[in-house]
């Protein structure tokens, strides 16, 4: 017997029996829908944690004391900026304030930093111009809005040149910057940047920065950049060759590194589990099918009796468990591509289609079909035709 005609066979009992073929499609459909919408999910999780940390900078190195140090000084930011391989550097001083305009305010954090500091953390200016040397060797009082301060305060790309008032202080707005997409802690847009001096001066006292941005020329260059840096403030600091470091390198790259080997272990873990929902489905199959070859005993007889070999029942039994699991795992990747989508959507990042994915739930439905389709095909094949004529 042809597989065309094989194939139409199955379809024919299926519309004979449609609602046991639901029901015994819901396993596949869940197991399926579950591992394609969790697997999506981890891979825009992924994504999104991939995006959010190449926006912190370009070949990024975040420079921070360690606990009880003295700390890092503006003197060991301009030893840095001299470091073959260092693009540019940039120190941030943070503290909290209100910033007003008009009667709207809002709480932000304000990063004391200079000029490099756009280039350092990847930031774009939408309106106006981001600090410059002047404004930060001569302390000026001027700001940079974050897009989100910028719209908190309910201001446009008129208000260059307008002044904001932060902790009570007057500032002019010299530039706003384009959103860089965040949420939460630690927000990119939602803070505003002015001269490191001027943070010291007004809001932060002693000599001392919070962190060093660092933003090296090549990737090829990160490790070498890092030591050279190391060996530079271990030097500048009096350390001794036994004492440890009282600062950290925290290089971008590892970041990168450890959050995709996390996202990645996480899809794989609710990926595995989503299957779980598979086998219990494809146990189902298995169950139904059994009691089809009961069933159809009689019939098998009579198959046999004209000249069908056990190779065609094999077949017919095996083709008809393949069309449930297969027919329940593009139902439960449609559906599951859309949960993902929509969690996505809820979760405010980038729904991500994977190919492979989608192939591997129709093979995973295909494989479901075969293994737990077999045992029953095999039942039906070895029947005795005699015995089977003679089932009431």
């Amino acid at each position: 017997m042809s597989p065309v005609e094989l194939v139409r066979l199955a379809f024919g009992r299926l519309r004979t029996s449609r609602l046991r073929a639901a029901l015994t499609m819901l396993g596949v459909i869940i197991g399926v829908a579950s591992v394609v919408a969790l697997v999506g999910v981890g891979q825009g999780t992924t994504a999104n944690i991939t995006s959010r940390l190449a926006g912190l900078g370009t070949n990024l190195l975040t420079i921070n004391p360690s606990n009880g140090s003295t700390g890092l000084t503006l003197e060991d930011v301009a030893a840095i900026g001299k470091v073959d391989g260092v693009a540019a550097v940039a120190p941030e001083l943070q503290t909290s304030a209100t910033v007003a305009a008009g009667t709207k305010t809002t709480s932000t954090s304000v990063i004391g930093t200079n000029s490099s500091y756009a280039f350092v953390r990847a930031y774009d200016v939408w309106q106006g111009t981001f600090l410059t040397d002047a404004t930060a060797d001569n302390n000026l009082r001027v700001v940079v809005l974050g897009s989100t301060v910028a719209d908190n305060l309910g201001l446009d790309a008129s208000a260059v040149g307008s002044q904001v008032t932060i902790g009570g202080l007057p500032f002019q707005v010299i530039g706003i910057t384009q959103p860089k997409g965040g949420a939460g802690f630690a927000d990119p847009d939602d803070q505003v940047m002015v001269p490191v001096g001027v943070v010291r001066k007004y809001f932060v006292a002693g000599d001392t920065v919070r962190t060093v941005g660092v933003s090296v020329a090549s990737v090829d260059q990160m490790a070498d950049v890092k030591a050279s840096i190391e060996a530079l403030l271990r030097d500048r600091h009096d350390l001794a060759a036994t004492a440890t470091d009282d600062f950290s390198i925290l290089d971008q790259s590892q970041l990168l590194d450890t959050a995709n080997s996390i996202a990645g272990t996480l899809a794989l873990l609710l990926g595995g589990i989503a299957s779980i929902s598979l086998i219990v489905g494809g146990i189902g199959i298995m169950n139904i099918m059994l009691v089809s070859v009961r069933e159809r005993t009689r019939e098998i007889g009579i198959r046999k009796a004209v000249g069908a070999r056990s190779r065609d029942i094999l077949a017919q039994f095996l083709i008809e468990a393949l069309t449930l699991s297969l027919i329940g795992g593009l139902i439960g990747i449609v559906i599951g591509l859309g949960a993902s989508a929509g969690i996505a959507r809820l979760g405010g990042w980038t729904f991500v289609v994977s190919p492979a994915i989608v192939a591997l739930a129709v093979l995973f439905s295909l494989a479901v079909g075969v293994i737990f389709g077999v045992w029953p095909a095999r039942q039906a094949a070895r029947l005795d035709p005699i015995s089977a004529l003679r089932w009431e």
